[in-house]
């Protein structure tokens, strides 16, 4: 279904077609790529720099979209980025979490020259209360949206000075903070 969907939005111009199978499948990516003229995207679920090595060898994909808080954090996503760069594939970092995985990823795009465009989630089903609702976290919202770009925040470190009670508040009402491959109780490891 991935190459009909590739060519039915081929008139519709995509700026690039989004995670269009699952991670590992590099021989099926690879026969999308050869007929499909739309820009491929992949990366928000794979978590090692090993996984996105194996993907730009094979030269299927135009962006990678890792994600700071699944990649190995700051550094590691600078290492992902340098090595999807040597390959000439851009970097869009997936960052759909909140603000201090924005701020963390904005780091990232601001030293990194392949950099595309940042993807962030303002309004969806785990933002929906309110617009402002993924700034809860943080106090004093330190990010500038205008005409589709961010403002570099002269704030020290990341930017964000977190709202510690917010947190706690969340992690008591039931909010699950983990990340997507965690251990369970009984010592082995789970996914999402």
């Amino acid at each position: 279904m991935a190459k009909v969907i590739a060519k039915a939005i081929e008139p519709f111009d995509p700026m690039f077609y989004e995670e269009l199978l699952l991670p590992g499948n590099i021989d099926a990516l690879r026969e999308v790529a050869r007929t499909c003229a739309v820009p491929l995207a992949t990366g928000e679920r794979m978590f090692t720099r090993w996984e996105f090595k194996a993907i730009l060898e094979a030269g299927v994909v135009d962006i990678i979209q890792p994600d700071v808080s699944h990649a190995g954090g700051i550094w590691e996503m600078r290492k992902i980025a340098a090595m999807a760069e040597a390959y000439d594939v851009a970097v869009a970092p997936h960052c759909p979490l909140g603000p201090l995985t924005l701020a963390a990823s904005l780091q990232i795009d601001y030293c990194t020259p392949n950099a595309f465009i940042q993807e962030q989630s303002t309004n969806v089903a785990y933002h929906a209360d309110s617009e402002n609702a993924m700034f809860r976290y943080v106090h004093d919202n330190p990010f500038e949206f205008r005409d589709g770009f961010v403002s570099r925040t002269a704030r020290p470190g990341l930017g964000v000075e977190i709202n510690e009670e917010a947190v706690r508040e969340a992690a008591v009402t039931g909010h699950r903070w983990r990340n997507p491959i965690f251990r369970l109780e009984d010592g082995s490891l789970a996914e999402w």
